[in-house]
């Protein structure tokens, strides 16, 4: 429909995909991670990143699927340069255990594209006892950031390119509970909601994206961090409701977005020259955006920052 290839001032649109938005570009001297890579938006844009030339780190929870998707894209782009590693999100000991494994690599690391997420699941703890949606979405890739953080900063000051991280949010954020972020309440049963919980983590990724790059810009660190709206795509996300999953099968279709399409801002958040130096922003349809009144509040942003780092030191 002509609605949605209509281009915003980026001169992409919802319909662009992720071939598209980095059409031209050389990533040839990038390394990148990209968590929950092994299917959906995450292994799209693993193959994009691998098609322009960058190095790209799959983290993903099942190996062996996280495998096949790899010699899917060498025997696609004989050149691409991927590896595969073990990460399970809602483990902070394996989030310990990959950044350890990584950092020991001596690798650079210039992009960090937090992708990975769960979608308004049943209640459930994770290993670490934290509700799982919250553990899974922000938790774990707080943690992970935040051990790869000195890699990055290294990265940016010997190499003099800029660092960017990305991280994957979603319009869902504005269904959050209506504190935003329920901190005395995160492990509440009793007042659990699948979409306020799934809000909540989305919300956090946007805030989290923000209190970065506050930080970046208060240590003078070429870093940049921020955050998006993939669009809404028919993947295994919507596996917890079937009806809503047969619904998408079929009518979704009509006004969903592809996978290619569905990891367009992704790339464009990555890689795009116009995104240079631009960081605490939110993005949507490759094309700046505004997030809810919530996700602008650096108070609040600034409060998740400590309330999260009480929590990883918890199970340090």
């Amino acid at each position: 429909m002509w609605l949605f290839r209509r281009k915003g001032p980026s001169g992409f649109s919802y319909s662009s995909t992720a071939e598209d938005v980095t059409h031209g570009i050389d990533s040839s001297d990038l390394t990148a991670i990209v968590t929950g890579a092994s299917s959906g938006i995450g292994a799209e844009t693993t193959r994009v990143l691998a098609l322009r030339g960058a190095h790209v780190v799959m983290a993903v929870r099942n190996v062996d699927a996280g495998n096949d998707v790899k010699e899917g894209i060498v025997k696609e782009i004989p050149s691409a340069r991927v590896d595969v590693m073990q990460l399970d999100l809602s483990s902070m000991a394996s989030v310990r255990k990959f950044a350890s494994e990584f950092n020991s690599l001596n690798l650079p690391l210039n992009l960090l594209i937090n992708n990975a997420g769960i979608m308004a699941t049943p209640f459930m703890l994770s290993q670490d006892g934290i509700e799982m949606q919250f553990a899974t979405n922000h938790v774990g890739h707080f943690l992970l950031t935040d051990l790869l953080l000195e890699n990055m900063k290294n990265t940016a000051r010997n190499s003099h390119i800029e660092g960017r991280i990305v991280n994957v949010s979603s319009e869902g954020h504005r269904f959050a509970y209506s504190e935003g972020i329920r901190f005395e309440k995160i492990n509440d049963q009793a007042g659990y909601n699948q979409i306020g919980a799934y809000g909540q983590s989305k919300l956090a990724n946007i805030l989290h994206a923000n209190e970065l790059t506050r930080r970046f810009k208060e240590e003078g660190v070429e870093i940049i961090a921020n955050s998006l709206h993939p669009g809404s795509i028919n993947t295994n996300l919507l596996r917890y409701h079937s009806y809503i999953n047969a619904l998408a099968n079929t009518l979704g279709r009509l006004v969903l977005k592809n996978v290619q399409q569905g990891a367009a801002t992704t790339c464009y958040v990555a890689l795009h020259p116009q995104v240079k130096g631009v960081g605490g922003k939110y993005f949507m349809d490759s094309n700046l955006s505004t997030p809810s009144s919530l996700a602008l509040d650096a108070d609040l942003a600034k409060k998740l920052w400590d309330f999260s780092l009480d929590l990883v030191k918890q199970q340090n």
